[in-house]
């Protein structure tokens, strides 16, 4: 079901950038608008793992460096059937992790030094099991490409917002103050649609996870207790993140800019991923 809405979702965001590509440039502007999402998704698919990385200062490290997390992943990549991922720690105490790469041949997994510092070694499986859920289902590519295609939308709307202007919109003529009417609302409008699609995937793709992650682990107690105690630490101790990033984590971390992205959560709410793991409401 997941997988049917995700599709759904990106069909509605594609129709979208299309939309507004005919909107402010006819036939031209469509293929323009398709030409910027392929040129966006390209460079995401390929180099997006490697700016989150280094956007939090993550460290590669060995198994000799981390044992505890090594044993765990490579017990669950057995396991999903999948290779062992690149490992990372990230130098910040504030608990989160998460996954990243084009495909499960080039996949990375960060932690950070706060999350194995408060967990312990059976909520450190559940949220690897999670991250490694991400991984398999491929979620990290499906991210990549609709935080692309809803930036292509966002940037087209601006452009032709700017275009409309030096093109003569708002003159006397009843059809120019139409067609500026038209940019106004195409400027506000597509920009929300987009990310609210953006956020609807990024939350049905951390229920995915944490299903996945506690059907591996048979142990979805320990996944939910994990999830309990980054909810309260992570409040006590945010981790400052992008709003282009900010869905990667296991749990939502602080926007560091202001965006309107701020105003949504890319994360269901952690007392409903509670309730979903442990099938009782959860006591937060």
């Amino acid at each position: 079901m997941n997988t049917v809405k995700t599709t759904f979702l990106l069909t509605v965001l594609t129709l979208v950038l299309v939309l507004i590509g005919e909107f402010f440039g006819g036939r031209n502007g469509m293929v323009i608008a398709l030409v910027i999402a392929a040129g966006m998704n390209f460079f995401s698919y390929f180099y997006s793992d490697k700016l989150a990385l280094s956007m939090y200062r993550a460290q590669p490290v060995t198994r000799e460096q981390l044992p505890r997390a090594y044993q765990v992943v490579e017990r669950m990549t057995q396991r999903m059937g999948l290779p062992m991922p690149k490992m990372y720690v990230i130098p910040n105490e504030s608990p989160n992790a998460f996954a990243t790469g084009r495909n499960p041949e080039h996949a990375s997994v960060a932690m950070t030094q706060g999350i194995l510092d408060l967990l312990n070694d059976d909520e450190l499986e559940g949220v690897l099991a999670h991250e490694l859920g991400h991984v398999k289902n491929r979620d990290i590519l499906t991210s990549s490409v609709v935080a692309t295609i809803a930036g292509a939308i966002t940037m087209l709307a601006r452009m032709g917002w700017w275009a409309s202007l030096f093109g003569g919109y708002g003159g006397g003529d009843e059809r120019n103050r139409d067609s500026g009417l038209g940019a106004i609302f195409m400027l506000i409008l597509a920009p929300i649609a987009a990310t609210l699609i953006q956020l609807a995937i990024s939350r049905s793709r951390e229920y995915q996870a944490d299903a996945t992650g506690a059907h591996i682990t048979g142990n979805p107690y320990a996944l939910a207790s994990a999830l309990r105690k980054l909810d309260g630490y992570s409040k006590r101790l945010p981790l400052h993140a992008s709003s282009s990033t900010a869905h990667l984590f296991i749990v939502a971390p602080l926007l560091s800019t202001a965006s309107f992205a701020n105003l949504f959560s890319t994360h269901p709410p952690i007392a409903k991923r509670i309730e979903r793991l442990t099938g009782r409401p959860a006591d937060l």
